[in-house]
């Protein structure tokens, strides 16, 4: 039997005109700038006219720890919603763009997968309405304005050695991200260690996600510290009197974008923060623009739910006052029994020892979820034609043991069809009563939220700071940011800072190496563990496989 690609699934759909889509939540045609036929952007200031109509349901998606074995967040997202229109609800998607980085290196596509997918899947994927680029512009145009300051007698006595700021890529490079710039004398610029990171970890990513409109873009800009002077003192954007530019490179990337799924549910797709270094969610102003228009919301955040859904409801929710009504937790019994130590070229076989040992990661993330967010829950096991009923009953069994139940998703296969079932349980959890509880209070320090989500979250037994670490927080909570939130950067393929330490680990400790304030996004990074801001590209790289022919159609691409 021989299974299509996402790319033909995709490529074979009857897409419908983006202004049929829009009319389907009640888009007005005159608020939407087209992109083609496909796609357009929605104009943000209609939020000021919806602001007394009632907000609809919001959705969580979040996951298990990732595995190579693959959980499909973004899949079961499309799914749902698509499974909830065919339920007869007025439904929208909020999910975020996705970055070159990952499509051309190791992950592929990421707008769904099989009959769950937004389309058109290759303009998503690559470079939709131009948001990646001017996030790319607006980012570099600061630092050139950086180095132009210096170069020009700087005025404000920026210490070269205490620049924070770096230039952005959307690319997996890692030759760039550690260089010397500038190579001196009257025209070359004046030589100093610099870098990149890709453009999704950049700041001004972060800021667009969370901004409400284009004056609190300029404010948000304008708060960025780019470094410090010779007297420790920080120097900002608003300093360099770069906001007014960066924000008109960014206007149009303020609005989110509309697309549909293959079975035409609306979408927002807008922003894309990196989830294990940012806060790894969609623009704030797409998701409450879908609660407007829609009854129910489906909304993704990054990776595992100790990464993305902890900085979802720490940060997101709290800024924007939001706070879900159901989550959905994606697992799959093969990931699972990866957890549980079965290598992944067995993962194939039966094996309920292994499932248990690996239902240990899916438990201690229902438990964080609901008994210390105080969330309702529903587990999502996400089907591969490999699974057998005894594991899944083993699953269904474990979690219906502490009060979750479990629903089959067969969205890749069978698309919204195959996500009723999951559809009909949300219902439910979103009729039910939650009350959003936090890990910690915005006036604890900065250790103190720290160890909060490493202890609380995480598990860990303690948490250690570098000596640089140290002196990062003694020197903002003196500067006044310890006011902020903490957005944790660590890896998403274990609780702990060790990417190797499946299931549940315990009695580990985490390890504080770098410290640094946002203050235009409104955060503090946390950085742990070996995180890097500028992945590379694998030893196979998935852009070997990506083609293109004489009639302009991609291969590939997932």
């Amino acid at each position: 039997m021989s299974f299509k690609s996402d790319i033909e699934i995709a490529q074979e759909a009857k897409l419908i005109p983006i202004g049929k889509i829009a009319e389907k939540v009640g888009i007005a045609e005159d608020t939407l700038e087209l992109y083609g036929k496909y796609k357009a952007k929605v104009d943000y200031r209609i939020l000021d006219e919806l602001s007394e109509k009632e907000n609809g349901k919001l959705i969580l998606v979040t996951a298990i720890s990732p595995t190579p074995a693959g959980e499909g967040k973004t899949t079961t997202s499309v799914g749902l919603a698509d499974g909830l229109a065919r339920l007869g609800k007025n439904v929208m998607c909020a999910l975020r763009e996705p970055s070159l980085g990952p499509v051309f290196g190791i992950k592929g596509g990421a707008a769904g997968g099989g009959y769950a997918q937004l389309v058109p899947m290759e303009d998503i994927n690559l470079h939709f309405t131009g948001d990646m680029h001017a996030i790319g512009a607006a980012n570099n145009l600061i630092a050139a304005m950086v180095d132009n300051h210096i170069q020009q007698g700087n005025e404000l006595g920026i210490d070269v050695k205490q620049i924070t700021w770096k230039r952005t890529v959307d690319m997996n490079d890692r030759q760039l991200r550690s260089i010397v710039s500038g190579l001196g004398g009257k025209v070359n610029g004046v030589p100093r260690e610099d870098g990149f990171e890709i453009t999704v970890a950049s700041e001004i990513m972060a800021i667009l996600c969370l901004a409400s409109d284009i004056d609190d873009l300029k404010l948000r800009l304008a708060d960025i510290v780019i470094g410090y002077n010779y007297d420790g003192e920080p120097v900002t954007v608003g300093m360099l009197r770069g906001q007014g530019a960066a924000a008109a490179l960014l206007k149009d990337a303020l609005k989110p974008n509309l697309v549909q799924s293959l079975e035409g549910t609306p979408a927002f797709v807008h922003g894309g923060p990196f989830a294990n270094i940012a806060h790894g969610c969609n623009s704030i102003m797409a998701t409450k623009m879908a609660l407007k228009f829609a009854d129910y919301v489906v909304t993704e955040a990054g990776f595992a739910a100790d990464l993305g859904a902890e900085k979802f409801l720490d940060i997101k929710c709290r800024k924007a006052d939001l706070k879900p009504d159901a989550v959905v937790l994606v697992a799959t019994v093969r990931a699972l029994k990866y957890h549980g130590g079965v290598s992944k070229a067995d993962l194939n076989e039966e094996n309920l020892d292994a499932l248990t040992l690996g239902m240990s990661n899916l438990m201690r993330h229902i438990d964080n979820l609901k008994n210390i967010y105080g969330l309702n829950v529903v587990v999502a096991i996400n089907e591969f034609p490999t699974d057998t009923k005894a594991e899944t009953d083993l699953v269904e069994k474990l979690c219906k043991d502490v009060g979750v139940n479990v629903c089959l998703s067969q969205v890749w296969g069978k698309g919204g069809i195959g996500g009723e079932e999951l559809g009909k349980e949300v219902v439910r959890l979103c009729e039910s009563h939650s009350e959003l509880r936090f890990p910690y209070e915005m006036t604890d320090s900065v250790k103190e939220k720290i160890e909060a989500i490493a202890k609380k979250i995480y598990r860990a037994s303690d948490v250690e700071y570098d000596k640089k670490a140290e002196a990062q927080i003694k020197k903002l909570t003196e500067l006044g940011f310890d006011g902020l939130p903490v957005c944790m950067a660590k890896t998403q393929y274990s609780f702990s800072d060790n990417p190797d330490l499946k299931g549940a680990p315990e009695n580990f400790k985490i390890t504080i190496r770098d410290v640094v304030v946002k203050a235009g996004a409104g955060f503090i990074v946390v950085k742990t563990g070996e995180i890097m801001t500028m992945p590379g590209l694998p030893k196979v790289p998935a852009a070997e496989n990506i083609d293109v022919d004489k009639e302009g159609r991609i291969t590939g691409l997932f």
